[in-house]
């Protein structure tokens, strides 16, 4: 019996996210954090905003209600067009309004020097 394991999602700011980046890959699954820039009802396709960057969000699969200008938190996979363009296909979707994104923002940096020290131990 063959088993799919569903990937966890690797936390990336949509600030990070662009064609040049390790994470920008087709399939690739990841968790984003942005405020709800708008939302069409009729293709499930929302658009969240963190600092200058976007990214929209094929929200079809989810079901939570959405609120323009609320803070949303999504994890799913990145899907990739041949002109470059990314929508990532929510298998997750939260509300994170009360998120201290700065504070997220530095937590995440925490995160990642600590994974890079325990990445340069192991190999020392």
């Amino acid at each position: 019996m063959a088993t799919s394991a569903v990937r966890f999602g690797a936390l990336v700011t949509l600030e990070e996210l662009v064609p040049s980046s390790p994470q920008f890959t087709q399939g690739a699954s990841l968790r984003v954090t942005g405020k709800l820039q708008e939302y069409d009802i009729e293709t499930a396709i929302a658009s969240i905003v963190e600092g200058n960057a976007s990214l929209k969000i094929d929200t079809q699969h989810l079901k939570v209600n959405l609120r323009i200008g609320s803070l949303y938190q999504f994890i799913g996979e990145l899907l990739i067009d041949p002109s470059n363009q990314a929508i990532l296909r929510a298998r997750v979707g939260r509300n994170v309004d009360g998120m201290d994104l700065n504070l997220y923002h530095q937590s995440l940096q925490l995160l990642r020097d600590f994974q890079a020290e325990q990445m340069n131990s192991t190999t020392s």
